[in-house]
């Protein structure tokens, strides 16, 4: 069965760092291409990060030069390392996994989807 797991949110200062997880199963984490996407209370589904199966990477201008996607592949783990974190970053961060060419942050991409970690960054 195709799962994605997602954890490692939680409570941080604006300023702190977290690194989320994404723990894959069954034949996602060979995806074409695996993702972050996160979701604030009354907004949009947002693209963060993604990485291609190739080894590409890209970003969303907002995370650009704080947040850090990789992958483990032994571990079939995809990973959000979250650095210099702002009150603003505050969401709900899906994984995604996908097979489909209509680029990293359209949800079209995507066909299968963890359920969420919450962030929380606040004083």
């Amino acid at each position: 069965q195709e799962q994605l797991v997602e954890s490692g949110g939680g409570l941080v200062q604006p300023g702190g760092s977290l690194r989320l997880s994404c723990a894959a199963s069954g034949r996602t984490f060979s995806s074409l291409i695996m993702g972050w996407f996160r979701q604030a209370p009354g907004k949009e589904r947002e693209f963060v990060a993604a990485r291609w199966s190739g080894g590409n990477t890209d970003y969303a201008n907002s995370v650009k030069g704080r947040f850090t996607i990789s992958r483990d592949n032994a571990e079939n783990t995809l990973y959000l390392q979250m650095n210099s974190l702002k009150p603003e970053d505050t969401a709900v961060y899906l994984c995604a996994a996908g097979r489909y060419y209509y680029g990293a942050s359209d949800v079209r991409t995507y066909d299968h989807w963890g359920q969420g970690t919450q962030v929380t960054v606040s004083s």
